[in-house]
């Protein structure tokens, strides 16, 4: 296996030994780390509220449901990637339940190697979210830099009678002389006017 800088954690929803000790032996734990196994819905719901999963694969049905309500929770209230294995009978009317929610589903029977083959995308899904979140914390730290730096210069404006080209330019300079951010330096300056 190639090596990867990170793993994923792996809930496995299953009430079959079987499925579970093939599933453990396939989720190497260099790739999947850890996995842990609950054996009903009332327990996964109870472990997906302890801790956040970067996997969550469901074999259906269990002793107390069908998975589809939860699938549709973890789906709406997590950035986990989620696989549901249903049964053939009613594989169409899940998949098209589940498929505006995001959730991945299988019918089952099914090989080891397409459940695999789609545990692999499930991670190259949860690689693009995480991206997209660390991308919107940026954007996020960003906007809050302006909007702080912006109420700064107004205060600058306001009480030290500067243009908004020298609020400006006091609240960069500061900033590279103390070689702090631009939004410390904001802060600073609101503090001080008692503005915060």
């Amino acid at each position: 296996m190639v090596f990867q800088s990170n793993t994923y954690s792996v809930l496995l929803v299953s009430a079959s030994a079987k499925f579970n000790t093939a599933m453990l032996s396939a989720l190497p734990p260099t790739d999947y780390w850890p996995v842990t196994v609950a054996a009903n819905i009332s327990e996964a719901r109870r472990r997906t509220l302890e801790e956040e999963y970067d996997l969550i694969l469901i074999n259906a049905p269990l002793p107390d449901g069908d998975g589809q309500q939860f699938a549709l929770d973890v789906c709406t209230n997590t950035e986990s990637g989620l696989l549901l294995l249903i049964k053939s009978e009613i594989y169409e009317e899940v998949y098209y339940r589940l498929l505006p929610a995001g959730a991945v589903t299988l019918p089952k029977p099914t090989n080891m190697d397409r459940i695999m083959q789609t545990v692999r995308i499930l991670c190259a899904i949860r690689e693009r979210l995480r991206s997209a979140k660390q991308k919107q914390s940026t954007v996020e730290e960003k906007m809050e830099e302006l909007r702080l730096v912006n109420r700064a210069k107004w205060l600058l404006i306001e009480k030290e009678g500067l243009s908004e080209d020298e609020a400006h330019r006091y609240i960069t300079r500061q900033a590279m002389e103390r070689r702090i951010s631009k939004k410390q330096i904001a802060r600073e300056l609101l503090q001080s006017y008692h503005a915060d």
